[in-house]
């Protein structure tokens, strides 16, 4: 896998987390280093642990499924895609200035749901998953910290399409491997 794909691939991961920090910052009635900090740190770590433990998971079973993982990978990366976008659509998330433990651990859990998936693909795919795991981490810090400030200074508008682009960007990324590995496309 290409580093601009992995890039890819985090940049939609860490689409669920900007749009909380997103929220979050709509929240933070004064806007702190701290607060930028907090988000990146929880959703970033959440989002280099999960695909780890989702690799691990993988990697143990891969022998058992390796006929068919081009198509785990295409049906787990398209699902996750294909929620992130109907999830664009729902209801507005209630909005809460708490930054305290567990509130920031629930959100991180859930956020990162995604990533444990995509971890258990990129075992299929013999993806190095400490560089990439450290990609998607990294790129999440940056974004939920970024998150933060946008909420803060814009508002809601954006939150929805940003869940929309990181849910098209894991389909296209999904079919992308389908098409690979049946020899329809050659990148």
């Amino acid at each position: 896998m290409h580093v601009a794909e992995l890039f890819l691939i985090a940049v939609g991961l860490s689409m669920d987390a900007f749009a909380v920090s997103v929220c979050k910052g709509l929240s933070v009635r004064g806007l702190k280093t701290k607060h930028l900090l907090l988000a990146g740190l929880y959703f970033g770590g959440f989002q280099f642990l999960m695909p780890v433990i989702g690799w691990l998971l993988g990697y143990r079973f891969e022998a058992m499924i390796q006929s068919i993982d081009h198509w785990i990978a295409f049906l787990l990366l398209g699902l996750i895609g294909a929620n992130m976008i109907k999830e664009s659509f729902g209801d507005e998330d209630e909005l809460s200035d708490d930054f305290g433990f567990r509130t920031m651990l629930l959100l991180a859990i859930a956020t990162s749901i995604d990533a444990l998936a995509v971890g258990v693909t990129f075992a299929f795919l013999e993806v190095k998953i400490l560089p990439a795991a450290g990609l998607i981490g990294v790129t999440t810090f940056l974004l939920s910290a970024a998150g933060i400030y946008i909420g803060h200074v814009f508002g809601m508008r954006y939150k929805a399409k940003a869940e929309r682009l990181g849910g098209v960007i894991l389909i296209l990324i999904g079919l992308k491997i389908l098409l690979e590995h049946l020899g329809i496309i050659n990148f």
